[in-house]
């Protein structure tokens, strides 16, 4: 199959990128993040997640921030929501799309919120019901889909049965995401190619961790089969509690300078990302975490 044209990314850095940071991050740093962002030719923005402030204490002030942002005309502003009293934060909040969420693993659904993975999704119905009737953009995230931290291997069959399920609720999209970065080319274009079969490319996106380095090459076998949606996080920024030395996110700049070499279009300002992603790593304290972007801040500065 031919290389897509043109290429949506998703910006999850305000959201998935911060969520695990131990040290509290300000208001008023997280909507400059959005901004920039949203300025810089994003069109999809994860800003943040409705969900308990026990469980993710960085994301407390999720309405204060989303009340904050400019929004940019044409850019769809995502919040996470795992129930209906997070839809309806989400909904007072103005947001333009709510994320539900549920995993390909038995074993990792068990662990995480104590049901099955039918359970799990039995309880998003009311969640995406009350989404689609409120007008809203509805996306669904699909965890472990090529491994698990706890049973290993997930067999296909079973994230194409969970993306099947999420696609008749109705999710205008869905994600197959690498929670813990195993996945490797051969696999990754197995099972786009089942998904796709039951759900239609348009409305896939590959959402994948760079644990071990696999993400470009992840994101070249998921375009070869038909996806043209991609998650990335500037500056790689992101973690993921189950995998031991899990790097993040893939480099929205290492993402972007792919993409760009091989005229994909994306819409997005690459060195105004270059320049987000080294001032979002001074925020944090720590070295900028996109080879790209430390390539070219290096060039620059020499």
């Amino acid at each position: 199959m031919a290389l897509p044209n043109s290429v949506k990314i998703v910006e999850v850095s305000p959201r998935d990128g911060l969520q695990n940071e131990k040290a509290m991050i300000s208001t008023a740093i997280k909507v400059e993040l959005i901004n920039r962002l949203s300025q810089a030719g994003f069109k999809n923005v994860e800003a943040t997640s409705f969900v308990s402030p026990k469980w993710t204490p960085q994301m407390a002030d999720a309405a204060e921030v989303m009340a904050q942002i400019t929004r940019r005309p044409g850019t769809i502003y995502s919040v996470l929501t795992p129930n209906i009293k997070g839809f309806e934060a989400a909904r007072e909040a103005r947001a333009d799309e709510v994320v539900i969420f549920g995993a390909a693993s038995e074993a990792f659904s068990q662990k995480n919120i104590n049901c099955s993975i039918a359970e799990s999704i039995d309880r998003f119905e009311p969640v995406a019901a009350a989404a689609l009737a409120a007008g809203l953009r509805l996306r669904a995230a699909l965890s472990c889909a090529f491994g698990c931290p706890y049973q290993g291997e997930v067999p296909i069959a079973d994230v194409v049965m969970v993306a099947k399920r999420f696609a008749e609720m109705g999710c205008h999209e869905i994600d197959i995401a690498d929670t813990i970065g195993v996945g490797t080319p051969t696999r990754v274009r197995e099972v786009m190619q089942a998904v796709t079969e039951v759900v239609d490319p348009s409305r896939i996106s590959g959402h994948f961790h760079d644990t071990y380095g696999q993400s470009l090459a992840n994101i070249l076998a998921s375009m070869e089969v038909g996806i043209s949606i991609f998650h990335t996080s500037v500056s790689g920024l992101g973690g993921c509690p189950y995998a031991k030395g899990a790097t993040g996110n893939v480099a929205t700049e290492d993402v972007l300078f792919m993409l760009n070499g091989m005229g994909i279009e994306t819409g997005i300002d690459f060195d105004a990302v270059v320049e987000i992603g080294q001032w979002m790593s001074a925020q944090l304290n720590r070295a900028g975490g996109s080879r790209a972007g430390n390539a070219i801040t290096a060039k620059r500065h020499a």
